[in-house]
């Protein structure tokens, strides 16, 4: 597959006279993420392998988003535990795109229509649009509900003083009960069970996301999902009405058995079992910076996967099957996030810095261009913080040039220096 282009914001740079423009350095960027072959299992992978024929949407995205839906309409029934925690099998997706153009609404739009025969009701009255509060969250999801936000929107909502939108979503990834703290007219849902699936553009999110957010806890909660057109069709396409019925039919026989199940814990098997072992301490490996930051679920986010798979074999049992199938999935996700966020911190002033850094290429900036890059608003023990946190993160480094009076203190993006020296 032949990697896009990502266009990364670079602040003005100027040589060591502060005056005269340069041609920045161009960091090498981490490949487009590839799908394993191991996701596109049973129902799902049917699924994408009806529908990506006749459509100009992502695979990935007819992928995660027939899973987000499968997981949704099963209702809160279907679960399994870790310890004492109880894991719905609510998924958040978010679909990202390089542009406005990389057909993220078009795959949704296919998934609903698969959906809607299995369960009318559902569709119609149970899957909307907009997020932009928690009291509309709340009042919305009385009952199970599948919302398809614009994301930008509800990360703009989330910056402003007071909003109480991110905790809420939180709870609802966690287990449904929410709640708002206002003193007048506080409202309620208990046992909610939500899915989200959200599009934004990579700009988009990479200007809204803010740092309390990357780490609160509201970022790892989503899987992120690099999704960009996959063909062009002037005339459009459609999925012929047999396969679309075909397919709908072996989605109802998941809900019928889900309704009749009731509550019931999906487990693994032996196998699974032993493959989990395998795999659980590279899952749980924390990274640094804003990658680790929206990774850092990894093991709760393939649970609820691979209990998806197994849930549309209407299976109760956890097989190896369904949790390769959801190691890829999650690799997919991991690779789109490590696209998304690079070496960003989540610290705006250190990723401004590190920006400038990269920008600058093997020259470097001294701290006094570091400064008056950041307008001379930023303290210098604020610079000093920032530039700590990339050296540790081996992100950015310094070193002491002499020159005919003091010594100048240089800082370099790593990556930059290692091409210089290399």
């Amino acid at each position: 597959m032949i990697a896009a282009a990502v266009s990364v914001p670079v602040l003005p740079l100027f040589d060591k006279t502060g005056a005269v423009p340069r041609t920045p350095f161009a960091p090498s960027l981490p490949d487009w993420p590839v799908l394993p072959s191991e996701a596109l299992y049973g129902v799902a992978g049917d699924i994408v392998k009806t529908i990506e024929p006749h459509t100009e949407a992502d695979p990935t995205a007819i992928l995660i988003q027939a899973l987000a839906a499968a997981g949704n309409i099963v209702g809160p029934g279907l679960h399994s535990t870790v310890g004492a925690t109880r894991h719905t099998l609510n998924l958040f997706p978010v679909l990202v795109g390089e542009t406005s153009k990389s057909r993220k609404g078009t795959s949704g739009d296919e998934i609903i229509r698969l959906f809607s025969p299995v369960d009318s009701d559902w569709s119609k009255d149970r899957v909307t649009t907009g997020l932009s509060s928690a009291e509309g969250l709340i009042a919305e999801v009385r009952d199970d509900a599948d919302l398809q936000p614009e994301y930008a929107g509800v990360l703009k909502v989330m910056t402003r003083e007071g909003n109480n939108l991110s905790p809420v979503l939180r709870q609802a990834w966690d287990n449904g009960n929410l709640r708002t703290l206002v003193k007048h007219n506080p409202l309620r849902a208990t046992g909610a069970h939500i899915s989200i699936i959200g599009h934004v553009t990579r700009p988009e999110l990479l200007r809204y996301l803010s740092d309390t957010e990357a780490h609160n806890g509201f970022a790892n909660r989503a899987l992120w999902i690099c999704v960009r057109r996959s063909k062009f069709l002037p005339e459009g396409g459609a999925v012929p009405a047999s396969d679309v019925a075909a397919l709908s039919r072996r989605l109802r026989e998941l809900v019928d058995w889900a309704r009749r199940a009731g509550s019931l814990e999906l487990k693994r098997d032996e196998a699974a079992r032993a493959l989990w072992a395998a795999v659980y301490p590279k899952l749980s490996e924390g990274l640094p910076g804003l990658l680790g930051a929206a990774t850092s679920r990894a093991e709760a986010q393939t649970l609820r996967l691979s209990a998806v798979y197994a849930a549309l074999d209407c299976s109760a049992i956890v097989r190896v099957e369904h949790l390769r199938a959801a190691l890829a999935v999650w690799d997919y996700c991991f690779a789109s996030a490590r696209f998304i966020f690079g070496d960003a911190t989540g610290d705006p002033v250190a990723d401004r810095i590190r920006e400038a850094l990269h920008g600058a290429g093997p020259d470097g900036l001294t701290r006094t261009q570091i400064r008056d890059l950041l307008g001379r608003h930023t303290s210098a023990d604020r610079i000093g913080q920032a530039l700590t946190q990339l050296a540790a993160l081996g992100i950015a480094s310094r070193r002491t040039v002499s020159t005919e009076g003091r010594s100048t203190e240089l800082w370099t993006a790593t990556e930059a220096r290692k091409a210089t020296e290399g």
